[in-house]
């Protein structure tokens, strides 16, 4: 009769030893590394424009090589970057009217003065 049933299997660690001294060398690797540096999600450095041309450039490419859905994959990026465009095109040319109607709100008003004192003094 045999006293232990499972004698046959393999061991995967020989002692405990052995298994804490590997458990150390990952941890060191990881701690060590500290050049480390996660890059920002989604941060790209080239302007909107740019990046609707490049998408759609993309799409055109997909298309003529038969991949419909990355193509309309692209067609989307591309859409996105036309609205942040638009929308940033329309609060630059809103800022500029307002800007534009402080300044002859300002020139209004003195020429409104200038019409008033030459009534006073005319009369």
């Amino acid at each position: 009769m045999r006293p232990y049933k499972n004698n046959h299997k393999r061991q995967k660690f020989r002692t405990n030893g052995d298994r804490s001294l590997n458990r150390n060398l990952d941890n060191q690797s990881i701690i060590s590394n500290t050049n480390f540096q996660r890059k920002p999600h989604r941060n790209n450095n080239q302007s909107a424009s740019r990046l609707i041309e490049k998408y759609n450039n993309l799409a055109r490419e997909a298309l003529s090589s038969g991949d419909k859905i990355l193509s309309e994959n692209y067609y989307q990026f591309s859409d996105h970057y036309l609205r942040v465009l638009n929308e940033k095109e329309k609060n630059h040319n809103q800022a500029i009217s307002d800007r534009d109607r402080q300044s002859n709100g300002k020139s209004d008003s003195s020429k409104n003065e200038k019409i008033e004192e030459k009534k006073i003094a005319s009369s």
